[in-house]
């Protein structure tokens, strides 16, 4: 991924609303918009979209301005790809059909990577398909195919994942992170789901109330433990690992990070494959000396670095380093005060799961 930055102010009210947003986000790569319904995740979406227009707005991207103090570019000047919470497809056109009028609106700009895009959605078996015909997740593969299709510079994904259920969802994650290593232009994806946040981006942005409160790498900003994401109860951290080695006898894979393995499921990678690993913070648990007489295989060394309430007074959240790796574990207070557990101790980090997702 490259280093390159893009920087993006947008700053103003509509009705009732009072939006006050400025971030820097990678140039390549998936960054997410997270927060709770309401804090302007779409609202900053349009925004870029050329949809709203706010007077305190800034952004420039392949050297054109689309907006400053003096210039607004209109939206159909804008080269934005959208992928919607519904693919909203034609109900009319075949599914083949559906990615040549992206194609045409691109004025064919976009022609070779009809093959290539069509193969990593998998979307082969479904050309000559009517949209009725199609699963919740095969229309959204439609509908991402289709707005890459209309050549963008800028690719704009607000919450695909909300309408889908669970098996949709996870039917369509693999398509999303082979997007993730292939796309050469920014995506911002708009999530309130913090496992979404970790399988599928490069770079996080937290929103509260129209505000942007924190900004970073993701698995840095995951282990922020100031900010609201770090207490949700399904916030865990993605790291990034190498298979090691292979237990065939048992079914398992050593994923080797900075800091140290963990024994997972084989999932049929290779010694040598890159994986990305969720590891959960109520998966997590801590003990004071390493006991080899429990059930969890995974107890790696760690060094507590930040302890913080949670907001539900029963619980406690922990940041453990373990070399240069930041995961987080949730426990209650009470065995937070039984361990008497402190900033710079030496534990065993003792972690129940941990699921290959990329």
């Amino acid at each position: 991924m490259s280093d390159a930055m893009l920087e993006a102010r947008f700053a103003g009210r509509l009705g009732a609303f009072s939006l006050d947003a400025a971030f820097d986000f990678p140039q390549n790569g998936v960054t997410a918009l997270f927060g709770p319904s309401g804090c302007g995740k779409t609202t900053l979406l349009r925004c870029f979209a050329g949809l709203e227009h706010l007077s305190g707005g800034a952004f420039s991207i392949d050297g054109e301005v689309w907006q400053d103090g003096r210039r607004f570019r209109p939206a159909h000047r804008r080269a934005v790809g959208y992928v919607f919470q519904h693919a909203n497809l034609f109900p009319h056109l075949t599914v083949r059909d559906n990615l040549r009028f992206a194609m045409k609106r691109a004025k064919g700009e976009n022609a070779g990577r009809f093959d290539e895009l069509t193969s990593l959605l998998g979307l082969g078996d479904l050309l000559e398909r009517m949209p009725g015909r199609l699963s919740g997740g095969e229309r959204q593969r439609v509908g991402i195919a289709r707005a890459l299709l209309s050549a963008p510079r800028l690719l704009l994904m607000d919450e695909p994942m909300s309408a889908l259920d669970l098996q949709a969802r996870q039917d369509i994650f693999p398509y999303l992170e082979n997007l993730r290593h292939t796309l050469s232009i920014p995506v911002l994806y708009v999530t309130h789901a913090p496992e979404e946040v970790a399988r599928f981006t490069d770079h996080l942005v937290v929103m509260r109330e129209g505000k942007v409160i924190g900004a970073g790498p993701t698995a840095e900003t995951l282990a922020r433990l100031d900010l609201p994401i770090a207490h949700e109860r399904q916030a865990g951290i993605a790291v990034d690992a190498t298979i090691a080695d292979i237990d065939l006898k048992w079914h398992l894979a050593l994923a080797k990070f900075d800091g140290g393995a963990l024994w997972i499921g084989d999932t049929g990678k290779a010694v040598g494959e890159r994986v990305r690993l969720m590891i959960h913070a109520r998966d997590v648990s801590i003990a004071l000396v390493e006991n080899p007489k429990v059930s969890i295989v995974n107890r790696v060394p760690a060094i507590i670095r930040q302890i913080r309430r949670s907001e539900d007074p029963s619980v406690q959240i922990i940041a453990l380093e373990m070399g240069n790796t930041v995961i987080m574990a949730r426990v209650t207070a009470r065995s937070a005060y039984l361990l008497d557990l402190k900033p710079g101790m030496n534990v065993f980090a003792q972690i129940k799961s941990a699921a290959i997702i990329d």
